[in-house]
């Protein structure tokens, strides 16, 4: 099988963020998201931004146009976000984003009326219903197909720190899981989904999908739902690991260091100079660490199995790479890496919300949708503010 992979500007940038659907008062989730993107269909249809369902009512998918730079996919984002609030407020419905929602049940939400999600359900079953996860995309974009799968191979050096910033699924169906990320490790339940297999050359990954399809296993490229998978028709590597983002400005700092290490990957292809690579067993590793510790864990940065704190090397991958973040023009977005290692991630500040409320999830939601329209906040803070 032969896939055409589309030409795109080098190192250009775009975002998508799943945001939930919650009643104002009660913070429990509402379906009413395809009421929404209907209203608001014409009004968008000739908008750089999109406003699109998703599996369940619950959601709706904002989704930038192709950006030279974050803070360009970041204006469409946040126009898009406005649109959507101006719509759902005088409903009663409030936006928020995380991995996942701290107490709501799968067994009450609707799946989305569409026969690819009908499709997906009937396969997964009760994996499929339990679905209840919310994410960030972030496309950048490689304008040669030889560099593609070196440069996602790379990628995965840098996977469990993606995981461990982004990560806002601490809590699910009312219970604490003692994970950071518990998302991480439902999505990859679904088949074809969780990380990418070691493929070297965009020749082996059309084999993977030339084999996929001929086995009835996927319809076609897009099926494979990896963490980090090529996107052949936008001419981008695609990077889907992330929780959903609490806020516009921690989207932004995780859209800026996934441009940012593409870019610079693709220096060093074009330099000569080898890219990292970890053997599988340490990528699956240092997943699973991220996804329990967050950004307390230790992740495995080398083939000979040497350990280093995640936010310290997050710190050092930040100096390195700042030069190249202020040659791609997103040096104040990169420099938002480093706010939420010094913040702390989404998960930890539910974590503390929830205790500093001796346990009620309802504070959690009331502390996210907060977050989703104020920006980052540990208890009291925006009280006193």
């Amino acid at each position: 099988m032969s896939l055409r992979f589309a030409p795109s500007a080098r190192s250009s940038v775009g975002v998508e963020w799943e945001l939930m659907l919650a009643d104002r008062s009660s913070g429990e989730l509402v379906g009413r998201g395809p009421e929404i993107v209907d209203a608001l269909a014409e009004r968008t249809a000739d908008e750089r931004y999109t406003v699109t369902g998703e599996l369940l009512t619950n959601t709706i998918e904002v989704t930038s146009g192709v950006g030279s730079s974050v803070a360009e996919a970041l204006d469409d984002i946040t126009a898009a976000v406005d649109v959507v609030r101006e719509h759902a407020d005088p409903l009663g419905i409030a936006l928020l984003s995380a991995g996942s929602h701290p107490f709501a049940q799968w067994f009450d939400q609707a799946v989305t009326d569409k026969t690819r999600y009908h499709s997906l359900i009937e396969r997964t079953q009760w994996w499929g219903r339990n679905m209840m996860i919310w994410g960030v995309h972030v496309h950048v974009g490689v304008e040669d197909v030889a560099k593609v799968m070196p440069i996602l191979g790379a990628l995965t050096t840098y996977l469990p720190h993606f995981q461990a910033l982004s990560a806002s699924s601490p809590f699910w169906a009312g219970e604490s899981t003692g994970y950071a990320s518990n998302r991480a490790l439902v999505f990859q339940q679904l088949p074809t989904a969780g990380l990418p297999w070691p493929l070297k050359t965009w020749s082996g990954f059309e084999e993977y999908v030339d084999d996929m399809v001929r086995a009835g296993v996927m319809a076609d490229e897009t099926e494979a739902r990896w963490d980090i998978r090529p996107a052949p028709k936008w001419g981008t590597i695609e990077l889907r690991v992330c929780d959903g983002m609490s806020t516009a400005a921690e989207l932004s700092a995780i859209a800026a260091l996934a441009q940012t290490l593409v870019e610079s990957f693709s220096r060093d292809v074009d330099a000569g100079i080898p890219l990292p690579v970890l053997p599988p067993w340490y990528v699956r590793e240092n997943k699973w660490r991220a996804a329990r510790y967050g950004l307390d864990a230790q992740v495995i940065v080398d083939a000979a199995g040497g350990q280093r704190p995640v936010a310290e090397h997050l710190r050092e991958t930040l100096d390195r790479l700042a030069p190249v973040a202020a040659d791609l023009g997103c040096a104040r977005e990169f420099a938002g890496v480093g706010d939420i290692v010094r913040r702390g991630a989404s998960y930890a500040r539910q974590i503390a919300v929830a205790d500093a409320a001796g346990g009620d999830l309802r504070a959690v939601v009331a502390h996210l949708i907060g977050e989703f329209a104020e920006g980052p906040s540990l208890p009291g803070e925006r009280a006193r503010a």
